[in-house]
């Protein structure tokens, strides 16, 4: 600049050696630019948007299969819980089936013991009468010996007395008892 201002030039224009120097080394450039750089930088930039649109399109297919995964864990869930509750059902059903099948054994158990009491209680009944018959027999001998003053030894007789006279008392009880009823 000191130089153009001593030769008595112009201040604001170049000289034209620097234009033309300068205009080549720009179009240099330029080329250097467009052939080497910029389409790496092109590439650079597809490459990156690439891998943020795979990057979006994996996240939404991942999204995708976590909602389906959902999803089928919903309906898994629900199929869970509907045979847990056909088994609770059906738990409750064999439960009241047992309970029935323990409770008509008992009954059964009961009634049987039951009938075994009679049973017992009408043999007994059935001992104790004819052992109370017999001793009710030989105290109505003595006391009708005593009575009469005279001893019924004769025990064919004796006994053929007692036992009709017995058999009497039966009959009328059994026909008492039947008009009860």
């Amino acid at each position: 600049m000191f130089y153009a201002a001593e030769e008595g030039g112009n201040v604001i224009l170049p000289h034209v050696p620097e234009i033309i120097v300068g205009s080549i080394a720009f179009a240099l450039l330029c080329f250097v630019l467009m052939k080497f750089v910029f389409p790496r930088m092109e590439q650079t930039f597809q490459a990156r948007v690439e891998a943020i649109e795979g990057g979006i399109k994996r996240a939404e297919e991942a999204q995708a299969e976590a909602n389906q995964l959902l999803q089928q864990y919903k309906e898994q869930l629900a199929e869970a819980r509907t045979e847990a509750a056909r088994i609770r059902d059906e738990a409750r059903a064999d439960a009241t089936g047992i309970r029935e099948d323990i409770l008509a054994k008992a009954r059964e158990e009961s009634d049987r013991i039951i009938a075994a009491g009679r049973d017992a209680l009408q043999t007994e009944r059935q001992t104790i009468i004819r052992q109370l018959r017999a001793e009710v027999g030989s105290l109505a001998v003595d006391l009708a010996g005593r009575i009469v003053g005279e001893s019924l030894e004769e025990e064919a007789r004796r006994r053929g007395t007692v036992e009709r006279f017995l058999q009497e008392i039966g009959d009328a009880d059994a026909a008492g008892a039947a008009g009860r009823r």
